[in-house]
């Protein structure tokens, strides 16, 4: 599976550099009446972007970062911060269940890409070996130039080819259909793309097309790159001083006779829109000089285009390790506690969070500690030894005196209140006892959707006197769960435990509900309910499951007018990377 983060680094990359490419083509529209090499720069840094993405940058910011600065706010970064970080995909373990034919998409793409990519590749590598083909069949010319200067017997217009080592391709007999001053013409235009380095320009962007082939955008800059190119080698030429109507008789002479080089790294003559070119050379208009305050817009867009990303990285950088020098507040921990293995057998686990602090566990093993914990089913733990598993304590743990309010008497938000901080303490308890040393991560598996059935739901709604009472919330024994004036997202929670699954609540129902369900319990459930060593007869021992009974699958449509769906998704995963059993005390 791939990863969703680089789906969404890859996506922002794109906007961001069709952002960019935008912003170049404005700037060369109002350079339109200078020379065609300044608009040809602004596209070849427009296809270079595609290759560079500005997390690159930010980066460098981010690495040379002060340890020391004010604090700075971010809204005056909002926007490059936007433009520098991916887009926010999924969280994990949102109640958001992703279709199987949703998850089978981004590898559709990549082979769809992937195959676009070889076609692209293969192309340019059939015409590469043409003109290849073409070169070791030349012979060496007389000519002495710059360049090494080789005759063809291809009939590919004149061209230069290679990149490091360029050379210059003359079609045999070429002497004889073109005059000496178009020759010279052609030979000047030639030497000009030497000079600047064309080639190695229209390779870069070759790559850029090889990647990005599925963007338009990337191809439209490859069309503005060989006009821009084209124009500014035709500027030269008649800057050196060679007539404008021999030269525009050359490049149609050469048109008459000669065909096209194939690949756009193989600088020719005949490039770019031929008609428009002619009219152009024939007018001789001569481009203007960049003026004081043109160069200064582009002094500007450059500042912007690097200064800013990196000046990003440095600001983040400098809060990130002020945030990371700050005091944080201290996890919530109990004041007390006391941590024996359990001496019970065949008895049920109690567990017990109470208000002002005070937490007392019978039979529990260091796993379902966890569980508790962290708010996780014993499927969403990774790794530690087995004793987690098997080991049982009792615990009596208590927080700094407070006088707290009666379990009755909370309401519903200072119920979720205790509940938490009750959480934080025990992941204190874990980390200081246990030495319990874990991090959190996230897997594509198979999870469960809680919808509603085709008939709708059959659950009561808890009248206002059950939602306040002291005895709300679900008990669950084997085959049975009662529930009074209860939420259906506990009721996923109660289902993840009870098939080992993460059970997401898709159904939309908001309210408080009282219900019952019935079920078969197997027996694997029956052990769930039972401390270890207790033999039959024991009160530790479930009842032997009813064959007769319909399946808790069944039982949730049957009884609630819920539906459980098989899907995939992600799912939180706890890694534990170090636990120790605890001293007693």
């Amino acid at each position: 599976m791939i990863p969703a983060d680089l789906i969404s680094a890859l996506a922002n990359h794109l906007w961001q550099s069709t952002l960019f490419a935008a912003a170049a083509g404005l700037l060369a529209l109002a350079l339109r009446r200078n020379h065609a090499r300044t608009r040809h720069s602004l596209w070849l840094i427009a296809s270079l972007k595609f290759l560079i993405p500005f997390s690159l940058l930010i980066a460098v910011g981010s690495h040379f970062g002060w340890s020391t600065a004010p604090a700075v706010t971010q809204s005056g970064f909002s926007f490059v911060e936007q433009v520098g970080r991916p887009f926010t995909g999924p969280v994990h373990g949102s109640p958001l269940a992703i279709h199987p034919v949703v998850n089978l998409l981004p590898m559709i793409l990549v082979s769809l890409w992937i195959c676009g990519f070889l076609i692209v590749a293969c192309v340019w590598c059939i015409r590469w070996r043409r003109i290849q083909a073409a070169v070791r069949s030349a012979s060496p010319s007389h000519l002495k130039l710059d360049v090494p200067v080789l005759s063809s017997p291809a009939l590919l217009e004149p061209g230069i080819f290679g990149i490091f080592r360029p050379v210059l391709l003359l079609p045999q007999g070429i002497a004889e259909r073109l005059t000496a001053e178009q020759i010279n013409a052609i030979l000047a235009h030639e030497l000009c793309h030497v000079r600047r380095r064309d080639n190695l320009a229209a390779a870069i962007h070759m790559l850029v097309e090889a990647i990005f082939w599925f963007h338009p955008l990337v191809w439209w800059i490859g069309a503005r790159l060989v006009e821009e190119r084209e124009r500014a080698c035709d500027e030269e030429v008649l800057r050196l001083g060679n007539p404008p109507q021999v030269y525009a008789e050359s490049i149609l002479q050469t048109c008459q006779f000669y065909l096209e080089s194939p690949l756009a790294c193989m600088s020719g003559v005949t490039g770019a829109d031929l008609k428009k070119r002619v009219v152009r050379i024939m007018a001789h208009c001569a481009a203007q000089h960049l003026s004081v305050g043109k160069k200064l817009l582009l002094a500007a867009a450059a500042a912007l285009a690097i200064a800013a990303p990196i000046s990003f990285g440095l600001v983040n950088a400098s809060q990130s390790d002020a945030a990371s020098e700050a005091p944080t507040t201290p996890k919530p921990s109990f004041e007390v506690a006391s941590i024996k293995p359990s001496k019970s057998s065949g008895q049920f686990i109690s567990m017990r969070m109470a208000p002002g602090g005070r937490f007392i566990a019978n039979n529990i093993t260091a796993k379902q500690l966890i569980e508790n914990a962290y708010d996780i089913q014993g499927f969403q733990i990774s790794g530690g030894p087995n004793w987690l598993d098997s080991t049982r304590y009792d615990i009596i743990a208590k927080a700094e005196d407070s006088p707290g309010k009666e379990e009755g008497s909370l309401s519903a938000g200072e119920r979720e209140l205790s509940f938490s901080q009750s959480r934080l303490r025990l992941q204190s308890l874990l980390a200081a006892r246990f030495n319990l040393q874990c991090h959190n991560a996230s897997k594509e598996g198979s999870v469960y959707a809680l919808v509603i059935a085709k008939n709708g739901p059959k659950l009561q709604a808890a009248s206002a006197g059950q939602q306040h009472s002291p005895n709300r919330g679900m008990r669950m024994r084997p085959g049975q769960l009662d529930a009074q004036s209860a939420t259906i997202s506990f009721l996923a929670q109660a289902l993840s435990r009870q098939l080992g699954r993460t059970v997401v609540d898709k159904t939309g129902l908001t309210g408080l509900y009282n219900f019952t369900l019935q079920w078969t319990p197997d027996q694997r459930e029956a052990q769930m309910f039972k401390g270890p060593g207790a033999g039959p007869g024991e009160p530790g021992v479930a009842p032997p499951p009813d064959a007769s009974g319909p399946s808790v699958f069944t039982a949730i449509q049957e009884q609630l007018g819920l539906k459980l769906e098989s899907q995939k998704g992600p799912v939180e995963i706890l890694v534990i990377d170090h636990v120790e059993p605890p001293s007693e005390n």
